[in-house]
């Protein structure tokens, strides 16, 4: 089988960025099937460009079954919010050139956001005769209008209008989340699918005590609290700098914010002008380093602005942090939040509150046996119900199904 992959914000293994789609094409890979990947040379994380003139289309290959294609987008991507948008269309059209060209697919599988892309999914299964697989990582144009980064009404019907023909016109929808099923079903969808976020528990060594990143940040005898992922506006990281300020008065306490996006730079602003000398701003780590960086903490924050959607979500950013052995300290409610419980992984505090962040941060700091035992419990967890190998079989089992009908 050939599938086909179209996602602008693909990011490889050496990379930093959700790798999930990488881990999922060599597992694919692994099973005898050819994966080639339409993708962007700027990072989404970052807003980086792989160089200063892009050129139409580069190609990579990781081992003889994956195939990347990287395909000229306007690069200007966090510079606001129209610059976005014509990063959008540019790959948009770019993609589906590319895609067209490409011989004997037997399955298409698009995913969003952003939703552009996978209008050139659906254009690309229909020329080639082929199924598509939709797959919808964020509620979006939803999570864009409940934070006010979509306010013009003329494009949320726009974006509502093109979320709805996809659900509608889609073979199957596939979902990382089981609380994305009941919105994507009242806009259309048909055939719905999950298979959550999760895992490679391989990449992560609990033993690992983390010496060598605790070294080289200058972090020896500190207790680590660590935050690994996007800095944007959606991820409520002015309220960890306010969990942050509380903590002042333990030295020892250290609030380590590892990553990139457009809200790095405010934030790392806000940290000098509050005199947070307990908080750390580190560089973005590719995914096959993600490990050594985890090992470094003695707990993990997931964050998110407390939003009414964001209980629908179900962040990679916490599957890892478990698989890593590390206690979580969760503020976000929904549907992860259960998942946490279950497993009696971590802390859960209410989304927005410094205090209880705070509280939470403190309580683990002054406890090492109950931040192993949650460690501990949340690693058999992920192993159990998230291991990226068993989920990567379910998604294969799946579009090996959804070519068989055809």
């Amino acid at each position: 089988m050939h599938i086909l992959l179209i996602h602008q914000s693909f990011a490889a293994l050496n990379e930093p960025g959700g790798t999930r789609h990488h881990e999922f094409a060599r597992l694919l890979a692994e099973r005898g099937h050819r994966v080639t990947v339409i993708a962007s040379p700027v990072s989404y994380l970052t807003g980086a460009a792989a160089s200063e003139r892009l050129p139409w289309v580069t190609r990579e290959h990781d081992g003889e079954r994956i195939t990347i294609l990287r395909a000229y987008t306007y690069s200007a991507l966090h510079k606001s919010f129209f610059h976005r948008l014509l990063s959008f269309i540019s790959f948009m059209f770019s993609s589906l050139v590319i895609g067209w060209r490409i011989p004997r697919v037997d399955l298409v599988w698009g995913t969003s956001p952003p939703i552009t892309q996978g209008l050139t999914a659906w254009a690309l299964a229909r020329l080639k005769g082929a199924p598509l697989l939709f797959e919808v990582r964020d509620l979006w144009p939803a999570f864009a209008v409940a934070v006010g980064v979509l306010k013009q009404p003329l494009l949320i019907r726009i974006a509502e209008g093109m979320e709805r023909f996809l659900y509608r016109h889609a073979d199957l929808v596939m979902v990382n989340s089981p609380g994305f099923i009941e919105h994507v079903e009242a806009r259309g969808a048909g055939e719905v699918a999950l298979i959550p976020n999760g895992a490679d528990v391989a990449m992560f060594d609990p033993q690992d005590d983390g010496e060598a990143f605790r070294r080289a940040h200058d972090l020896v005898g500190k207790f680590v609290a660590l935050y690994a992922g996007a800095h944007g506006m959606s991820n409520d990281l002015g309220v960890l700098l306010q969990a942050a300020a509380l903590l002042r008065d333990r030295p020892r306490i250290a609030l380590v914010l590892l990553g990139d996006g457009k809200e790095k730079a405010f934030l790392m602003t806000k940290a000098v002008k509050l005199g947070l000398g307990n908080v750390h701003f580190l560089p973005p780590v590719a995914k096959n380093e993600m490990g050594a960086a985890l090992a470094g903490a003695d707990a993990c924050i997931a964050i998110l602005k407390p939003v009414e959607l964001y209980k629908t979500v179900y962040p990679n950013k916490v599957f890892d942090y478990m698989a890593a052995g590390r206690p979580v300290i969760l503020a976000i409610d929904g549907v992860v939040r259960e998942v946490v419980r279950k497993a009696e992984a971590g802390i859960s505090v209410k989304p927005g509150d410094p205090q209880a962040l705070a509280s939470a941060i403190s309580e683990l700091a002054d406890d090492p046996s109950r931040r192993r035992a949650m460690g501990h419990n949340g690693r058999r967890y992920v192993e159990k119900h998230f291991d990226r190998p068993v989920v990567a079989a379910q998604l294969a089992r799946l579009m090996e199904n959804m070519v068989n009908k055809v």
